[in-house]
């Protein structure tokens, strides 16, 4: 036998002799579970069995790699894969369990420091274990994060797909949808709120959440090019939700109502759109223009009755529709529309009067102005 090898073997023989005790101590592990509850309050809710098992099994398989100077074993990372999916599954965040883990590992290791003292086990020895220790931990760690992630993204998968054919059936209308509404824990008799936003926009899913009330029941889900929530009450008065976005909104409906209030809170978001309108819009607010927007075939007739003005128009067609949309859109103000076209105001009333002539259309009169916003946007939209 080589010189010193026999030494360094009764000193690691040593050590697994304090491992030994530190395992046997039956006050060690209560006081670690205590510990872990009382400093990490995301997990005080968890049974004491739980956490007692899943550290004492953690705390074995540590001392079988220190006593053999080994890393852990597939098995071993199996179990801590399984540690991963059932805190995923509990709603626990990976930072919580790590932090946990912490926890418990500073507790047994404050253990055998005091152990090893009586014991006359040196500083050195106590350090190598240690270090070997960090080695195992490390891995597992790995493989706890990896698993963990892996979980809640298979969780959210399956989340959200379930949300999508619950808010599709919500959407149906009928007794298809009052169950629906039943599995999604939303009242099905009244009191429903329809929220949509446009989909892509990260500001789109942030206004929606801060339209909801945090005590409300709610079901989101992304339909085609829309984000669309359904919350069980009347959404926040905040104007400053969502910043530049649209959210169309419309209630308060039963369940067999949701699915026609999906359809004016869609049809409220263009016709938000059209007038300037941004944050939280209920469709009461823009009835009138949701109105002529989802007519398209009187705006196909409105704009064959005005072919003629719009050729006479020629190069001049786009500028004088720019200018009386936004005389319009001004209640009429001529500096305000001026300021927004960056022309003079005798440019904008000129224009104005040029459109009057050309279309037989009088602006000034309640219904005339609806007829002269319709047809220059339509004249606009179709420039476009």
């Amino acid at each position: 036998m080589p010189r010193g090898v026999g030494a360094r073997t009764d000193e690691w023989s040593g050590l697994i002799d304090l491992i030994e005790r530190v395992m046997r101590d039956e006050d060690l592990l209560p006081q670690v579970v205590t510990g872990v509850r009382s400093m990490v309050a995301e997990v005080a809710s968890l049974p004491v069995a739980d956490i007692a098992g899943h550290t004492r099994a953690l705390l074995m398989a540590a001392t079988r790699a220190l006593a053999a100077r080994r890393g852990p074993t597939e098995a071993e990372l199996a179990f801590v894969e399984e540690l991963a999916v059932t805190r995923a599954t509990q709603g626990i965040p990976i930072e919580v369990v790590l932090g946990a883990i912490h926890v418990a590992e500073r507790a047994i290791w404050a253990r055998a420091r005091e152990i090893a003292e009586a014991e006359d086990v040196g500083a050195g020895q106590l350090l190598d274990a240690r270090e070997l220790y960090d080695d195992w931990a490390e891995a597992v760690r790995s493989r706890l994060i990896r698993a963990h992630r892996d979980a809640r993204a298979e969780q959210t998968a399956v989340r959200r797909d379930r949300d999508v054919e619950v808010m599709r059936r919500l959407l149906e209308g009928g007794s298809a949808a009052t169950l629906a509404a039943a599995e999604a824990g939303l009242p099905y008799a009244g009191g429903l709120w329809v929220l949509v936003a446009r989909h892509g926009d990260p500001r789109a899913t942030e206004a929606l959440r801060l339209l909801r009330s945090d005590r409300a029941v709610s079901l989101s889900a992304s339909l085609g090019d829309t984000v669309v929530a359904v919350v069980s009450s009347r959404p926040s008065a905040r104007r400053d939700a969502g910043g530049d976005v649209v959210v169309g909104v419309a209630g308060p409906v039963g369940a067999e109502e949701v699915g026609t209030a999906h359809r004016l809170a869609v049809a409220a978001v263009p016709a938000a759109e059209a007038i300037g309108r941004t944050g939280p819009v209920h469709v009461s607010e823009v009835a009138s223009v949701v109105a002529v927007l989802s007519r398209t075939d009187l705006t196909a007739a409105l704009l064959t009755q005005h072919l003629a003005a719009w050729r006479e128009l020629g190069p001049s067609a786009e500028p004088v529709a720019l200018a009386v949309r936004a005389w319009l859109e001004a209640d009429r103000d001529t500096a305000a529309a001026a300021e927004v076209l960056f022309v003079h105001a005798n440019t904008v009333r000129n224009r104005v009067q040029r459109f009057t002539h050309v279309t037989g259309i009088d602006p000034l009169g309640t219904f005339g102005a609806m007829d002269a916003w319709w047809l220059c946007r339509a004249w606009l939209a179709d420039a476009e």
